[in-house]
């Protein structure tokens, strides 16, 4: 018998009718005498539905009330899921988050994970129950409900996991599985069949929207075994994110093609060339909350230098903003803002033992004509920025130039 963690995400529980699914899946689990415990995401849209209402009520809502709004969204899917499995003759119970509890920080929005106690589920566990949590929400210290922000509910998964010890963690999407690129952009796209932590975190930060980033780092972090698959195929191995490097692995340079277009660009010109300048510049962004990815500073030049660096597209226009302040603060001759651009990645461990792959990644974008404004690196991956309408081009270019549709 093992305890395994199911998540599963909006279209999974889409409607009553995937939910009634969901529920046989995990009967079939129970029935060969698993423990069982499922991590339930909103219905698809319905987080996008109450984002909506509180802003047609308050153009900026308050962090505080907008979770409390949107954590709503789960609460229904797992008190239905429940019903499903009772009427399969299945013992549930569910949990809100702040019921189990899912203890995080005060960070409204963006919560983190900070302990999880597991005494009552597993007194559920024990006692036949099939228990089924609320993704993506937690509680603080001063008992206010947060959320973990877009995508939580796989964190949630593999937070729950790592504090039940479980077997493994399972998580139920649309698609079966991690693929070398989306196959949406290029239909040859292959499933991997394992996928190592490290690449699958790259991948995650990357833009790569079948496991959230987070979860892949608690799931690293804690040593979770940690497994994708679909929820609309009765059977399937999916892939399996592993510590092992697969035996054949050097032979695959690259695993796969990441991509994100919620970026955008920002670049202060006229920095005054001093130590302690990109502190100044980023310190404030920092403190508005806002994640920064790529950064480039230009070699200085009379005194000044260029500097550039990349925010998520939502956060552009209060970057903006704190940037237009620090510059007339700091000296600078001007601010200005690009948010029509896109990231695409190549990423594999198979980097390590190669060399003259950057060479033959800018040789194809060259070749069909992509021009690159920022480059990124670390060991295991090359990330460009490139106009957003050659995204896609980007990425079916980068596929085909490392055959990533041939098995290896």
């Amino acid at each position: 018998m093992a305890l395994i963690v199911q998540k599963y995400g909006g279209t999974s529980v889409g409607n009553v009718d995937r939910i009634r699914n969901v529920a046989q899946r995990v009967a079939k689990f129970r029935a060969r005498g698993h423990q069982v415990v499922v991590v339930l995401s909103a219905m698809s849209g319905e987080t996008n539905r109450l984002i909506a209402l509180a802003k047609e009520m308050q153009a900026n809502p308050d962090p505080r009330e907008m979770d409390v709004m949107i954590s709503t969204g789960e609460q229904v899917t797992i008190a239905l899921l429940s019903m499903a499995l009772r009427d399969l003759g299945i013992k549930s119970r569910s949990y809100t988050g702040w019921q189990v509890p899912i203890r995080t920080d005060n960070a409204f929005t963006k919560a983190r994970i900070e302990s999880i106690p597991d005494a009552r589920m597993r007194t559920d566990l024990n006692d036949g129950n099939v228990v089924v949590v609320a993704g993506f929400q937690g509680i603080d210290s001063d008992g206010n409900i947060t959320t973990l922000g877009r995508g939580g509910s796989d964190t949630t998964a593999v937070a729950l996991a790592a504090a039940l010890k479980a077997d493994e963690c399972q998580i139920y999407t649309d698609v079966d599985g991690v693929y070398t690129t989306d196959p949406r952009i290029v239909p040859e796209a292959r499933r991997l069949r394992t996928v190592t932590f490290e690449e699958m975190l790259e991948m995650a930060s990357l833009g790569s929207k079948v496991l959230q980033i987070r979860s892949v780092e608690f799931a690293g972090k804690y040593k979770v075994k940690l497994r994708v698959l679909s929820s609309f195929e009765e059977e399937g191995d999916g892939t399996l994110i592993t510590f092992e490097e697969d035996k054949n692995m050097e032979q695959a340079i690259i695993s796969g093609i990441a991509f994100n277009r919620d970026e955008a660009k920002i670049t202060v010109l006229g920095v005054p060339d001093k130590p302690g300048i990109a502190y100044q510049i980023l310190g404030p962004v920092a403190d508005a909350n806002v994640d920064v990815d790529m950064i480039v500073q230009n070699v200085g030049h009379e005194n000044t230098t260029d500097f550039t660096f990349t925010v998520h597209r939502n956060d552009f226009a209060k970057a903006m903003d704190v940037c237009k302040k620090t510059a007339a603060t700091i000296g600078a001759r001007e601010v200005i803002g690009d948010d029509k651009i896109a990231k695409v990645s190549i990423v594999g461990v198979g980097m390590r033992s190669h060399v003259g792959i950057a060479r033959k990644m800018f040789e194809a974008l060259a070749n069909d004509g992509i021009n690159i404004q920022m480059i990124s690196t670390s060991e295991i991956k090359i990330s460009v920025v490139v106009e957003d309408k050659y995204m896609e081009l980007a990425v079916r270019v980068l596929h085909q130039a490392f055959n990533l549709d041939k098995a290896a």
